[in-house]
């Protein structure tokens, strides 16, 4: 049992309360999943500008000088903003598969969360409200943004078991369920070049889709294939740079409900992650079908 959030805004106006919004929601999470949360915000980068979301179990070490290090290795400005356990490199887009591949040679314990040009992942052992106030979570600001509060079933309680997993530039999923096949589809995943942190299930779905992406399925045709292609319990929230999808299988035993007004779309696993939304007494409001994909491109 674990709770998931989502929250895509159509008002820009609401983007400076993005952070805010979505960790109140996962808050109110916490009975589903106290045992380690995280939160994917899509930012708005500047032209040109990417950035990757790493974590360390020693950051003191990890961190220090490596902006230094990272500018020298890549001959280019590198900035490092430190978060706790997290840090976001800024740099320029085009570098950004040249700078992972530094990181990992010159600080070999630090774990990559995310890159591309928008999104930013923070995840942690602990209950949603300590995972969000570490990360100061409520002053981010965005256009759309996932969440997950884990209560772990089939393996240890760690930072990189923690949602969202991301396999693809920009790209994130959350998963509330169990796969069956993610050990048959991890392998067919690796022959056809996708890598994994884990053993989690969880982060098969997410390269699953990260694989239809690559080869130019939209996010909705990505959703769609994965209701024949995964075996087992789900619902998915995924967010790409521009999108937002939700889906759910052909049983659906795993709780969802979602909002929709002028000014958003939310996702919650219960009502009371939407309870408090601007307008939510206004909203539409619907448990989404089985076997049916919901996505929103901005």
């Amino acid at each position: 049992m674990c709770g998931i959030v989502g929250l895509f805004l159509k008002d820009k106006t609401l983007e400076p309360e993005l952070g805010r919004l979505l960790s109140e929601m996962l808050v109110t999470m916490t009975g589903r999943g106290p045992d380690s949360a995280g939160i994917a915000i899509y930012t708005h980068g500047t032209d040109d500008q990417g950035k990757i979301t790493v974590q360390s179990q020693d950051p003191n070490t990890d961190f220090a000088a490596l902006d230094a290090d990272l500018s020298e290795a890549l001959g280019t400005d590198v900035d490092v903003k430190v978060k706790s356990t997290h840090a976001v490199i800024s740099l320029p887009e085009n570098m950004v598969p040249e700078a992972r591949a530094a990181v990992k040679q010159l600080r070999p314990g630090i774990t990559v969360m995310s890159a591309g040009s928008k999104v930013e992942i923070f995840k942690e052992v602990g209950l949603p409200k300590d995972v969000a106030a570490r990360f100061d979570i409520a002053q981010m600001a965005g256009s759309h943004g996932i969440g997950h509060t884990r209560m772990a079933t089939e393996s240890a309680v760690t930072t990189n078991g923690a949602h969202p997993f991301s396999t693809g530039p920009d790209q994130c999923l959350v998963h509330n369920g169990s796969l069956s096949n993610h050990n048959n589809l991890r392998r067919e995943l690796i022959r056809a070049g996708q890598t994994f942190e884990t053993e989690n299930d969880s982060e098969v779905a997410a390269a699953y889709l990260s694989h239809k992406l690559d080869r130019g399925s939209s996010l909705g045709e990505a959703l769609e294939s994965g209701l024949s292609d995964l075996d087992g319990f789900y619902t998915f929230v995924v967010g790409t740079q521009s999108g937002f999808g939700v889906v759910r299988d052909p049983i659906a035993c795993k709780p969802a409900v979602m909002a929709e007004t002028d000014r958003y779309v939310a996702f919650g696993s219960e009502y009371c992650a939407l309870a408090d939304l601007p307008g939510i007494e206004t909203a539409r409001i619907w448990e989404p079908e089985p076997a049916t994909v919901y996505f929103w491109e901005h």
